[in-house]
C-alpha cells in the first residue's frame, strides 16, 4: 500500500468525524420533530433518491420497517413508470438530494403532491427546487467528501444516513416501541437470538 494511500485513509476519518460533530446544528429542530410526527402517524412511508443517496434511502426505508413503520423505497426510474400507486393520500415520502436539483426525483415531488402526501425533503441546498416545494424540509451539512478530489458521496453519505438513524431513534421513543416487538420481527441472526433468548429468560423467571 502506498504511504499516501494510508495518509488519505486517516485523513478520512477525520473528515467524517467533523462533520458529524457539526451536523446536529444545522438541524432546523422545528422542522424535524415535524418529521417524526407525521412520520409517527403515517400509515405508510416511500423514500426515493438517485445514487448514493438511493442507497442510503433504501437504508431509511429498511430503518422504518425494522421499528414497524411500513416503508419501501421506490427506484427513480420506476416511479414515473407507474410504481407512484404505491404513494396515496396521507401516505409520507422522504426525497433525498443533496444539491437538491436531481432532476428524477422532481416528477416525484409533483406526484406525491398531486396525491396529497406529504413531502420531506433532506438537502443541504434550502434554495433548491426540492427543498422549497417540500412540505418539511430537513438540511443534511458536509464539511467535504473524503477523497482527494472531493466528488465521491462519501461524507454526504455518512451525514445522510445519520439523519435517517437520528429519524429512527425518536420515532422508537414517539411511538413506543419496544425491543418485544423487535425480537418478533427479527428472528434471524446473532441480533434475533439474543432479543428471543433475553425473551424466553425473562418468561422463565
Amino acid at each position: 500500500m502506498k504511504e499516501i494511500g494510508l495518509e488519505f485513509a486517516e485523513k478520512a476519518f477525520q473528515i467524517e468525524t467533523e462533520c458529524l460533530q457539526e451536523a446536529f446544528s444545522h438541524i432546523d429542530l422545528n422542522e424535524f420533530a415535524r418529521a417524526v410526527d407525521v412520520l409517527a402517524r403515517a400509515e405508510r412511508i416511500a423514500s426515493s433518491g438517485c445514487g448514493h443517496s438511493g442507497i442510503a434511502c433504501q437504508h431509511f426505508a429498511h430503518l422504518m420497517c425494522c421499528i414497524e413503520r411500513p416503508a419501501r423505497f421506490i427506484s427513480p426510474a420506476e416511479a414515473v413508470h407507474g410504481a407512484m400507486g404505491f404513494v396515496q393520500e396521507g401516505d409520507v415520502i422522504l426525497l433525498a438530494s443533496r444539491g437538491g436539483k436531481t432532476q428524477e426525483l422532481l416528477p416525484i415531488l409533483d406526484i406525491s403532491k398531486t396525491r396529497k402526501a406529504t413531502v420531506i425533503a433532506v438537502t443541504e441546498n434550502l434554495e433548491s427546487p426540492l427543498a422549497t416545494k417540500a412540505d418539511i424540509v430537513l438540511k443534511m451539512h458536509v464539511n467535504r467528501e473524503t477523497d482527494r478530489y472531493n466528488s465521491q458521496g462519501t461524507t454526504s453519505f455518512t451525514a445522510l444516513s445519520v439523519i435517517f438513524h437520528a429519524l429512527q431513534t425518536a420515532l422508537i421513543e414517539e411511538t413506543g416501541f419496544v425491543n418485544d416487538q423487535f425480537a418478533q420481527i427479527h428472528p434471524g441472526g446473532a441480533v434475533g437470538e439474543r432479543l428471543n433468548k433475553d425473551k424466553t429468560d425473562q418468561a422463565t423467571k
